[in-house]
């Protein structure tokens, strides 16, 4: 049985993780720390395990194996490197941290003490991205010349994410480096390659101390886009992906749950008619696949290198918006 600390239950995400871990036959919750502590003891008596004030204290635990970070955003560089000298696995609500420099201090770390670190980004495991990323393998689209991936919600309109959300301190931006992370990393994974420049636009629609409506431009140098779209004051705005090449185009959620492709290589759908694709079921979660690493004793490469890149483009993205140009990701101090 791994044995569980559950750091922090900051994020809106942090029930759906302890959920996870209860209900994999080979996990458990055994203890949990919080920044603030009322949250910490309420959430530690609920899962009837103890509580800690001193994060360093759990950590000290020698019957506890792995952590699940859901911590302030700029926190994660703090925990987690505590947590990989403790020798903890690590699972971690997305960014694995706001800057390359932080994210490559938590790497080494995690290298130095063979710590299994696996970064949620759900929308890897979906049917709909295995299905894209098949029908690309294929070559159905041609050369790849624009990405579109859009997701966004009304939590800010609507009054229903925490008041935290909103927080630069706390978060490191607003929309994007939230919400924004899952067509970031989708849009860097359907391009094939890391884009070399962003360039970047942010709204603040209802005022707040962070974006919350935002646009990020990214440039290959094969001369393929991506485009980046999140908010948080659209009221019906569906997922969508949009993948484009010089043979045809794949659309996702427009408005429906629908792949459908058009294509005029030979073994595709033909050039005069959308074919909708079946959707595979999705493969098994980030946290499972977590806990297979630490079982096996492998390591999630992928994912970590899709985590790599999605803090590049969302520091990159941070930094164009606020200077008002383009940047080169080269330009990120590592």
């Amino acid at each position: 049985m791994i044995r569980i600390g559950k750091i922090s239950y900051w994020h809106v995400h942090a029930w759906d993780y302890t959920k996870q871990a209860q209900e994999h036959p080979d996990t458990e919750i055994a203890a949990v720390w919080d920044e603030v502590g009322d949250r910490g003891i309420a959430a530690a008596e609920k899962l009837d395990v103890p509580y800690y004030s001193s994060l360093e204290e759990m950590l000290q635990r020698e019957d506890l194996d792995a952590v699940i970070v859901d911590a302030p955003t700029t926190m994660h560089q703090e925990v987690m490197i505590a947590a990989a000298r403790a020798g903890k696995h690590i699972f971690t609500e997305k960014v694995i941290a706001p800057t390359l420099k932080e994210v490559n201090a938590i790497l080494d770390e995690v290298t130095r003490n063979n710590v299994k670190l696996t970064v949620s980004l759900p929308r890897l495991n979906d049917g709909y991205t295995l299905a894209i990323r098949d029908i690309l393998s294929q070559g159905l689209l041609g050369k790849t010349t624009l990405v579109r991936a859009r997701l966004s919600h009304n939590g800010a309109t609507a009054s229903w994410l925490p008041e935290h959300f909103y927080s630069l301190e706390e978060c490191g931006g607003g929309a994007l480096i939230d919400l924004g992370c899952h067509p970031m990393y989708l849009a860097r994974l359907f391009l094939g390659e890391m884009p070399s420049t962003v360039s970047a636009q942010y709204g603040y629609v209802t005022g707040k101390q962070v974006e919350d409506n935002a646009v990020s431009l990214l440039s290959v140098p094969t001369g393929a886009i991506g485009i980046v779209e999140a908010g948080f004051v659209n009221n019906h705005s569906p997922f969508t992906l949009e993948v484009h090449g010089t043979e045809g185009t794949l659309l996702y959620g427009t408005p429906d749950n629908k792949l459908l492709l058009r294509s005029s290589v030979d073994g595709g759908k033909g050039i005069e008619q959308w074919a909708e694709l079946p959707i595979p079921n999705a493969r098994e979660s980030a946290f499972h696949q977590w806990v297979n690493h630490i079982e096996n004793d492998t390591s999630a490469d992928e994912n970590i290198n899709l985590a790599v890149d999605l803090t590049r483009l969302i520091e990159a993205s941070n930094l164009s918006a606020r200077e008002r140009r383009v940047v080169r990701l080269d330009e990120l101090q590592a």
